[in-house]
């Protein structure tokens, strides 16, 4: 690749993705004040180490779910680009993980050498854990896209430097994270990026960040804000980003009884409500709605005595648990939507109400996906002929609460006669609901598909809905049109 003159506002080459520094910003929601160093006489070290082990108590019989966490933080960059939240950043999510089981190791400071080095040991750390262990890799500090891929920049690193730097000082998240990081099918394996931009009027005219991705089996993985759009952050070491306090505070109050994959719902509408609702006009333009890509098979919950796969909640009454029953089985938005509202009327108290929440802003989403008009899928396609042993239907109920990817994943399965038969239509079905639901990837698809048919007309349609979803096809697909 040649070495390219370095634009930032061009947003098909460099497409930052950002925090930038409001200095003396007063933050909504900020957990502050929390004591804890990196080493033994509290100074902020530069080296990785490992802390101690998990501080809940173990099950009365039985090892307790084994839970890991990488948590890595670069702050040093060139001025003007040093990021002043990041050690708070971790620091703080350090306290609530221990709280919640699992055992972190913390990386400040690090050139991607080191990075990398780090993540290994990590990845063989989870190669040896159970099957069903939870893992979690958390980065805070400067990230940005080039050339259609995600990248995590190395402490030292210029953000603005050309693209052969860029590339070369940096962790790429797909080849260095995802593709490292052992697949759980039986597990949960958690891949939070608070990735970071430091100019907050850079931020507004490029509008630009992270390019969409969809997770692999047994993964869950969350963008700080949405594919293609800047985050933001105050210019001091007392606060942290938004995404992170969010992310802090959720975790220190939610219920023990909802899963990981709700509890980082719950965190996206926090951090869209504290920004939204923010005092400052700046803060409000720039509200954050965190992306998400799930393709999780188990429920594991945020209490680690009752994480264990398959272990009941403990509900107050029959009724509750009646109806929590049929919340879980419902597969049609608008029933999902009815019966939230019900179980939330009902039991506005219930360690569920959270997941209750979840599962009707979701099913609401999915009410107005189905009602564009330009998706064709009709209410039969959420009633599979035989829901029990149909390799779709878990994927429905996901995709009947919002999720984009679970959608997706449904039409690529009728593509290929996955266990269900060959159809075309509901191919297309899925998909279009897929790209409604803001999967620019299965949007970009399904205008290869077309083009391939030879329909230009819907191939046209859904390449620019991709691109309107910030998807970046990379450079090695076919991007020409017939």
């Amino acid at each position: 690749m040649k070495p390219s003159k370095p634009d930032a506002t061009d947003p098909t080459r460099r497409a930052f993705l950002g925090l930038p520094l409001v200095a003396g910003l007063p933050l909504a929601g900020v957990t502050t004040g929390l004591a804890w160093g990196y080493t033994d006489d509290g100074a902020m070290g530069p080296a990785p180490r490992t802390t101690s082990a998990a501080r809940s108590p173990a099950p009365a019989s039985g090892p307790a779910p084994v839970r890991l966490a990488l948590l890595v933080g670069n702050r040093a960059y060139p001025p003007p680009f040093d990021l002043p939240p990041v050690h708070k950043n971790v620091r703080d999510l350090q306290v609530v993980l221990e709280k919640r089981g699992f055992k972190v190791t913390s990386v400040v400071d690090q050139d991607p050498g080191n990075l990398r080095r780090a993540i290994n040991q990590f990845a063989q750390q989870c190669q040896s854990a159970p099957a069903d262990a939870s893992v979690m890799f958390y980065y805070t500090g400067h990230g940005m896209q080039v050339e259609a891929e995600n990248l995590l920049l190395g402490a030292g690193v210029n953000p603005s430097a050309n693209e052969p730097v860029l590339l070369d000082g940096s962790l790429h998240f797909k080849r260095d994270v995802i593709d490292v990081l052992p697949k759980r099918p039986s597990g949960l394996t958690m891949t939070v990026i608070d990735a970071c931009r430091t100019n907050l009027r850079a931020a507004l005219k490029a509008g630009d960040g992270f390019n969409q991705v969809e997770a692999p089996t047994g993964c869950l993985i969350v963008f700080s804000t949405g594919a293609g759009k800047p985050a933001i952050s105050p210019s001091v070491e007392t606060a942290n980003t938004f995404y992170t306090a969010s992310l802090v505070k959720v975790l220190s109050t939610a219920s023990d009884d909802i899963t990981f994959s709700d509890m980082f719902r719950l965190v996206k509408t926090d951090v869209q409500n504290t920004m939204l609702n923010h005092p400052v006009a700046g803060i409000r333009a720039m509200a954050q709605f965190p992306f998400i890509a799930e393709n999780v098979r188990i429920k594991t919950r945020l209490s680690l005595l009752a994480s264990a796969q398959g272990a009941p909640v403990k509900f107050n009454s029959q009724d509750e648990s009646a109806l929590w029953a049929e919340i879980e089985a419902a597969g049609w938005p608008v029933d999902i939507m009815r019966l939230s509202d019900d179980y939330l009327k009902r039991f506005p108290n219930s360690t569920l109400a959270g997941s209750a929440q979840v599962a009707r802003e979701g099913a609401d989403d999915a009410a107005k996906a189905i009602r564009r008009n330009d998706v064709r899928l009709f209410k039969s396609a959420f009633f599979p002929k035989a829901e029990a042993g149909n390799p779709v239907w878990a994927e429905i109920r996901k995709a009947a609460r919002g999720d984009k990817d679970a959608a997706a994943r449904i039409a690529r399965a009728y593509l290929r006669g996955d266990g269900v038969d060959r159809d075309a239509n509901r191919y297309e079905g899925w998909m279009q609901y897929a790209a409604a639901l803001g999967n620019g990837i299965a949007s970009y698809e399904l205008a290869v598909y077309y083009r391939n048919l030879d329909q230009p007309v819907m191939a046209a349609q859904f390449e620019t809905r991709a691109r309107e979803l910030a998807y970046t096809p990379p450079p090695t697909l076919d991007h020409n049109r017939k």
